[in-house]
């Protein structure tokens, strides 16, 4: 690993990872916010049987508890973009994107090793991740604190949440370096890994807004990520297992073929 190299990753960041930051902590503390406003209109939607259940709900979130909110949240399509701009859009062009530029040659020239350039690069983009992370479920407790609410969400379950939430998001991050190291350009390394999201995001809501199509739930990474079990204490081993190996996979691929890989001529 290079110290140098893993602080420059993290400069490159610095302005985007505050601003993401600060975007989640406040997109966290509306939910609560939401629930608490809802909650009771939702709930009386559901009893008087004018809507399915199924509309009433988003993904594996809903309003009817704030574990149940918290799930809507880290799911929800504006927090899913927020999150993507690094697990997606930084990852995919953090190798790709040097090849594209012809810097990439310039950095290998110096006594540094494919895997040390790799795994430089990924610690710093994963801490990235870890961070925005904690910065949306920061922004759960202080919200639930305001609203009065506390009460309601079990903060000695929040280390599962974020344990599950990073394994989720850095499957994705991992996906988007092993795009990285594969191809010479940035344009496909962002396509490939943004269909790998858009394809997991499509099973979950699908399933989750078609009872028939239900079981399309389970091949989607999203759906192993449910906040509101987890608050509950019912931790499923094998989610953090199906998480764990889509995170870990994606890192053995870059670290085999990036070192054996030939560098075509800069274009």
């Amino acid at each position: 690993m290079s110290m140098p190299l893993f602080a420059r990753t993290l400069a490159w960041q610095r302005t985007r990872w505050i601003i993401v930051s600060l975007a989640l902590f406040g997109w966290g503390i509306l939910i609560p916010v939401f629930y608490t406003a809802f909650s009771d209109v939702i709930r009386d939607l559901a009893n008087s049987g004018a809507f399915p259940e199924e509309l009433l709900s988003f993904g594996s979130g809903s309003l009817f508890s704030l574990p149940g909110a918290v799930t809507l949240g880290t799911q929800h399509p504006l927090a899913i973009a927020m999150l993507a701009v690094f697990a997606v859009g930084a990852t995919s062009t953090a190798i790709a994107g040097e090849r594209q530029r012809g810097t990439l040659e310039v950095l290998l020239a110096r006594p540094l090793s494919r895997t040390a350039v790799y795994v430089s690069i990924s610690l710093g983009l994963l801490l990235v991740v870890a961070v925005v992370l904690v910065a949306l479920i920061a922004g759960f407790v202080t919200g639930a604190a305001l609203q009065g609410v506390l009460e309601d969400l079990p903060i000695e379950h929040l280390p599962m949440v974020f344990l599950n939430g990073f394994l989720l998001w850095g499957a994705f991050a991992t996906f988007g370096l092993a795009a990285s190291v594969s191809f010479d350009r940035a344009g496909p390394a962002i396509g490939l890994t943004l269909a790998y999201l858009l394809l997991n995001y499509f099973f979950e809501i699908l399933g989750s807004l078609w009872r028939e199509a239900e079981w399309t739930q389970e091949y989607s990474l999203f759906h192993h990520f449910n906040s509101t079990e987890i608050l509950a204490g019912a931790v499923e081993p094998i989610d953090l297992l199906i998480c764990g190996l889509a995170f870990v996979v994606p890192i053995v691929y870059a670290l085999v073929v990036f070192p054996r890989r030939d560098l075509a001529a800069p274009a």
